[in-house]
């Protein structure tokens, strides 16, 4: 070997030996620098013609670990959206209030019921009746606060969101961006590891905002694809954009660099931007879908023991809620009777009306019937109250008029199946005539629920203009289409259903439609793959200035999902607190006889004080299903339910943060610096790059000699 060869060998291995040195100084200094991956050098032995003539440093590179990097990525993507999920859910139990203790919102509930037992005792003290009233008023207070605090938590969430995809935007792009840099580097030979380092930690801030799937370049960088294979960044950058919409769900899309000009849809299935969707689309959502339920379900319940007493003396003027129905509408579909009175102040029946719908027939008096249908109804009515009162129907509304110094009260018959013929009760819906009304309601709502109609599939639908924009979402919230739906001109309920339904203009290949027994109509996904209804749109009217399709049915989580807001007193009773129905009429009483309304009668008030416990029927609402129970045990469920979701989501945060920490320290095992390691690698590379020196030396010291020789 010549001692060229010699010198070129022992500077190749020098210079390795310096880079080496360098590397690890970098490593040493770079000990604490959160997310810098250490470095390492990749030599090979140099030849020429079969002979090994130095070293050669092929490339510098992170001593990254790919298995653990995935598994860091998908775990930071978890515990984000647990993270998320369970934050969320925590302000929304604490809205509610402790369960344990007194003052949470369902114990106003009991304190209502409690009011009205007192008021039993002494159905004439204005006090109890003022407290009684305050009860129910704190109730519906507590609802509507927790209702528009929940609806706030879904706006912070559309905040968050819209901050998140801004950001994720900008990751993107800088992601891609480094992809040059990177390239370029490693095609020059040069050290691209910082601009890899600088990269990393991008995708790991972009991981917990969203889940992707990563993949390296051939010459350096790396390929950002989101779950279903769509490239984000490596191949340009894809820009991903919020729909967001007050009434439907909200959901992602991506424009893609080297795509189609329109956006695709962009699913996920972890990160923070997930667990805000949820939060935003389902969880938040569902907790007021029930809550509106359980208030509907209160104020049923209290208005119905409410509509089966009265006054002692009777109101001059019952007027009743608006249906949302025409009066024909509102008047067919009720079977057994019920008897309208006209008293005195003295609670003496002045004229009494018996109506049987079973047989469709008015009696006055005790009289002979005089028959009725639908549409005459509300005219036979007035005929049978002689010029004594008056029935009206406007917006909706049925309102009982009495003449002057007369009161009006109804009273359904107590049911007798051995009577000839049987004695029934009134009902449509599964409500008495007055309470189907809302005659004497004590709480009122600026809704339509609880959204059973009583309409039939061959009742007129009566939407005569406007359309309905109906958005179907898959089961991971992303946006599968809206669909345009005009109720169909003149036709019955099942025209609408045929049209809503429509596979061709309608929702018919995802799901169907349909009318149960009370008029309710409800929405059941057909697709293995559960698919989600909301609401986008609706100009549909009833009539001329009628409620929409979905404000009727309360089609949608935005109609549902605020109706425990819209809850509120009865003015009448708040401006004359002595209305308040803690007497029930006496049937039995004939026109002229004994009162068949006495004051200090309190049977009314302890009916209300009852109300808890009665059997109802509760709808599906979030992710609760229909059951029938008392509105007692339903309360205990729905507060347990709350703290359940709170207390699960706690936990599942704990575990994923738990799994996140065990990878991120074996990565970091992996991937950081280790002193002593650094410290043995540093000398020896110092010992071959001395060894390399005193080579060098000799071969000088060699050259010299022959060079003496020589001369």
């Amino acid at each position: 070997m010549s001692l060229n060869a010699i010198m070129s060998t022992a500077t190749s291995g020098m210079m390795a030996a310096q880079t080496g040195l360098r590397v690890t100084s970098d490593n040493i200094a770079n000990v604490n620098t959160t997310g810098y991956v250490r470095k390492t050098i990749s030599q090979s032995n140099l030849l020429s013609n079969g002979m090994g003539v130095g070293v050669n440093i092929d490339a510098i590179k992170r001593a990254t670990d790919r298995f653990l990097q995935s598994a860091s990525l998908n775990s930071a993507s978890d515990s984000a959206r647990a993270s998320v999920v369970a934050s969320t859910l925590n302000s929304a139990q604490k809205l509610f209030g402790d369960p344990s203790v007194d003052g949470n919102f369902f114990s106003t509930l009991d304190d209502i019921f409690t009011a009205f037992s007192a008021a039993q005792d002494d159905p004439t003290s204005a006090l109890l009746r003022s407290q009684a009233l305050t009860r129910v008023e704190d109730f519906l207070a507590d609802s509507s606060r927790i209702t528009s605090s929940l609806s706030k938590l879904g706006k912070d969430a559309d905040a968050r969101i819209s901050g998140d995809v801004e950001r994720v935007n900008d990751l993107l792009s800088q992601i891609d961006a480094l992809n040059i840099d990177i390239t370029r580097a490693k095609v020059a030979g040069a050290d691209s590891t910082g601009a890899e380092n600088v990269q990393s930690g991008m995708i790991d801030e972009l991981s917990k905002l969203m889940n992707v799937q990563v993949s390296q370049r051939t010459l350096g960088g790396v390929v950002v694809r989101s779950t279903e294979g769509l490239s984000l960044a490596g191949e340009g950058a894809a820009k991903v954009t919020y729909q967001t919409s007050p009434t439907a769900t909200g959901y992602l899309t991506v424009q893609l660099a080297n795509g189609s000009i329109n956006p695709t849809a962009l699913n996920i299935t972890n990160g923070e931007l997930k667990g805000l969707l949820d939060v935003r689309n389902t969880e938040l959502v569902n907790l007021s879908d029930q809550l509106g339920e359980f208030t509907t379900r209160a104020a049923e319940a209290i208005n119905k023991a409410a509509n089966a007493s009265s006054s002692v003396p009777a109101p001059a003027t019952l007027t009743g809620r608006n249906t949302g129905l025409d009066a024909e509408a509102a008047f067919r579909g009720f079977t057994g009777q019920t008897t309208i009175a006209l008293t005195n102040g003295d609670g003496v029946i002045q004229r009494k009306i018996d109506i049987d719908f079973s047989t469709n027939s008015i009696s006055v008096n005790g009289g002979g019937p005089s028959g009725f249908s639908p549409a005459s109804f509300l005219a036979d009515l007035n005929t049978a109250m002689g010029g004594m009162g008056s029935a009206s129907f406007t917006g909706g509304a049925l309102s009982l008029s009495a003449g002057s110094g007369l009161g009006v009260a109804v009273a359904d018959p107590t049911p007798d199946a051995t009577a000839i013929p049987p004695v029934v009760a009134s009902n449509k819906t599964g409500k008495g005539f007055s309470q189907y009304f809302g005659l004497n309601d004590i709480i009122r709502t600026n809704s339509y629920s609880p959204y059973e109609t009583g309409l039939k599939a061959a009742d007129d639908h009566g939407f005569t203009s406007g359309a309905m924009t109906i958005r179907l979402t898959d089961v991971e919230g992303g946006r599968i289409r809206d669909v345009v739906v005009e109720p169909p001109a003149g036709g019955t309920m099942q025209d609408m259903l045929n049209a809503l339904n429509s596979r061709a203009t309608g929702v018919g290949v995802y799901g169907q439609f349909s009318l149960n027994d009370n008029g309710q109509m409800t929405f059941q996904s057909s697709s293995s793959s559960p698919v989600s209804m909301s609401i986008l749109g609706d100009t549909t009217e009833r009539d001329v200035g009628g409620p929409s399709v979905s404000q009727l049915f309360g089609l949608g989580p935005a109609e549902r999902s605020t109706r425990g807001e819209k809850f509120f007193v009865n003015p009448a009773f708040e401006q004359t607190p002595k209305l308040l129905p803690f007497a029930q009429l006496d049937l039995k009483q004939t026109v002229g006889g004994s009162p068949a309304l006495a004051v200090g009668d309190g049977r009314g008030a302890l009916a209300l004080a009852k109300a808890g416990e009665t059997t109802m029927a509760f709808s599906a609402s979030g992710d609760a299903v229909a059951v029938n129970m008392s509105l007692s045990r339903y309360s205990a469920d729905f507060s347990g339910s709350v703290a359940r979701k709170s207390a699960t989501a706690e936990s599942r945060k704990d575990a994923a943060a738990a799994v996140s920490t065990e990878i991120d320290s074996q990565r970091q095992s992996a991937e950081g610096v280790n002193l002593d390691e650094e410290l043995i690698n540093l000398t020896t590379y110092q010992q071959a790059f001395n060894a390399s020196a005193r080579l060098i030396q000799a071969s000088k010291d060699m050259f010299d000699v022959l060079v003496g020789i020589m001369g």
